[in-house]
């Protein structure tokens, strides 16, 4: 069907390439919360309010029981001082969370700046 344009030399690639030094996305950046990160990532609002529920139907299992319980768990620096695996879902998403453990949601906040 696009033989023609074979012939002419032109670019059959309808996708866009990315740029030079973009980071590709792949399931190693926010490991089994990725499903998350993309939910928050495209989200236009400046604040996305999700319920524990919601959460664990995008992330396709339940959360860890600190999570239900623990402020701490939902701090994106770990004991060790590192970044937790599951805040990589929202702070590559360019958010902060603010959880109400007794509502049993999640605030997501864009970060300013």
């Amino acid at each position: 069907m696009f033989d023609w344009r074979k012939a002419f030399g032109m670019n059959l690639n309808l996708r866009p390439e990315a740029p030079a030094g973009a980071v590709r996305e792949t399931r190693a950046n926010a490991g089994e919360y990725q499903s998350l990160y993309k939910y928050l990532r495209d989200r236009y609002a400046n604040r996305v309010v999700l319920t524990f529920g919601e959460i664990e139907d995008l992330l396709g299992f339940p959360l860890p029981g600190p999570a239900l319980v623990q402020h701490s768990w939902w701090d994106p620096q770990t004991a060790f001082g590192g970044p937790s695996s599951q805040s990589d879902a929202w702070t590559l998403a360019n958010r902060t969370a603010t959880v109400n453990l007794v509502a049993r949601n999640v605030a997501f906040d864009r970060k300013e700046g």
